[in-house]
């Protein structure tokens, strides 16, 4: 169901809240507004309600309270048909890449195009040759230009081949948002800088509205156009990479700080343990 909204912002949440059972809120009455091109990170450690959040931003989480509205569509107001509809235009990335390893990875890609179909075309996996052309398109775009490598099983990649697959599985629904939870936390370190250029390459090309859900302080700083910072559910900072103070570091992990040395990105801080 549409909505008003502002054309230049993509997502608009108003008074979240998700709880699970009887247990405090994931996350709590959280209200934000996300622009139209804009790389977004949830940045925390485990446990603060990122992966909640991101979630709710399509509805594989429904929240307790609260709405949230996708380029102008409240998708709490929505059928089970047009909530499906309305994910077609926000790819989903995940941190274990979701991939069904029995699969080749041009079907894996080509599954994200499933939710085009018609039933009969769905269930028999039967894509028109202009998706298989798309897949072909992402699989490029995503740095897996190797065709030889598309009939493979899914399972025979090394992690960062599998991220990119699952990257190209996410463009080939052609979305206007891609939500990315801990896209990076299972690879290794070059692999992640590796992705990480990826990701900002396609917010920068395509202009496409990007959440990411990270702890890796470092990535975030030097990828993000804007830092969400959350604490047991709440958010904590809001705002450009510029503005994520020493201090407000520390409150974030609830770490003590240290003068006199530097973290990993040349920051004066340093980080010991402790309540903070």
């Amino acid at each position: 169901m549409k909505v008003a909204n502002s054309r230049e912002n993509m997502v608009e949440v108003h008074n979240l809240t998700k709880s699970y059972g009887g247990n405090a809120p994931a996350i709590r009455d959280i209200s934000l507004t996300l622009k139209r091109g804009e790389f977004v990170v949830l940045l925390g450690p485990s446990g603060v309600g990122k992966s909640t959040l991101l979630r709710t931003l399509n509805f594989l989480v429904r929240p307790s309270s609260g709405t949230v509205v996708v380029d102008g569509q409240d998708l709490g107001k929505m059928s089970g048909g047009q909530l499906l509809e309305a994910r077609q235009r926000i790819g989903m990335i995940f941190q274990e890449f979701n991939l069904v390893n029995r699969m080749s990875v041009l079907t894996n890609v080509l599954c994200g195009r499933l939710g085009s179909l018609g039933f009969w075309r769905a269930l028999t996996y039967s894509f028109p040759r202009e998706d298989q052309e798309r897949a072909v398109r992402a699989l490029e775009r995503a740095g897996l230009d190797d065709p030889e490598m598309y009939m493979r099983r899914a399972d025979m990649l090394s992690g960062g081949q599998r991220q990119r697959v699952a990257i190209a599985r996410a463009l080939v629904q052609e979305p206007k948002l891609i939500l990315a939870d801990e896209p990076i936390a299972s690879l290794d370190v070059i692999m992640r800088e590796q992705i990480m250029d990826l990701m900002a390459g396609i917010v920068k090309r395509d202009g496409i509205t990007v959440v990411m859900s990270l702890h890796q302080l470092d990535a975030a700083r030097k990828y993000a156009d804007r830092i969400i910072a959350l604490s047991a559910g709440v958010i904590t900072f809001d705002g450009p990479p510029a503005d994520l103070s020493a201090e407000v570091v520390a409150r974030i992990f609830r770490k003590k700080v240290e003068a006199g040395a530097a973290d990993d990105d040349g920051t004066a801080v340093k980080m010991a343990d402790g309540n903070g």
